[in-house]
């Protein structure tokens, strides 16, 4: 068994060292928002796997030549597509959880425009077949 990736368990000065920075440097990512830690109830950072690897790829890009807003930016541009990565696995999920139901099922526009659940095969019953007489009031043209 594996340590947890997001288990905050590092201080800055051994993150830093994992990192190979200077502990000044991961303070700073941290006010910036580029890489923010937990905090113990002390209110000491405390740093995960995972914040270290992000503190690695951060170093790289830099390195590269990117400026800290633009690391700032690519950082939270792949933490919303994890994120939208993970939405897509729990609607594959719940889709494959109502597979049966939904293939059973067409829907229609109701009568009243409304949108109306019908098994395969069926059909919207019809509205009504009521006739619209139209007579002008006395004195109204035709």
């Amino acid at each position: 068994m594996g340590i947890d990736v997001n288990q905050p368990i590092f201080v800055i000065s051994v993150a830093a060292e994992l990192a190979d920075m200077h502990p000044q440097t991961l303070r700073q990512y941290d006010r910036l928002g580029i890489v923010s830690p937990s905090r113990a109830p002390g209110k000491s950072r405390r740093y995960s796997q995972r914040d270290v690897d992000r503190l690695r790829e951060v170093q790289r890009l830099s390195h590269e030549g990117v400026s800290l807003e633009g690391i700032k930016r690519i950082m939270q541009l792949e933490n919303q597509v994890a994120a939208l990565q993970g939405r897509v696995v729990e609607l594959t999920e719940e889709l494959a959880r109502r597979r049966d139901p939904l293939d059973a099922r067409i829907f229609a526009a109701g009568a009243a425009g409304d949108v109306v659940s019908l098994a395969r095969g069926q059909r919207p019953r019809p509205r009504s077949q009521a006739v619209v007489v139209w007579r002008p009031r006395p004195g109204e043209k035709q």
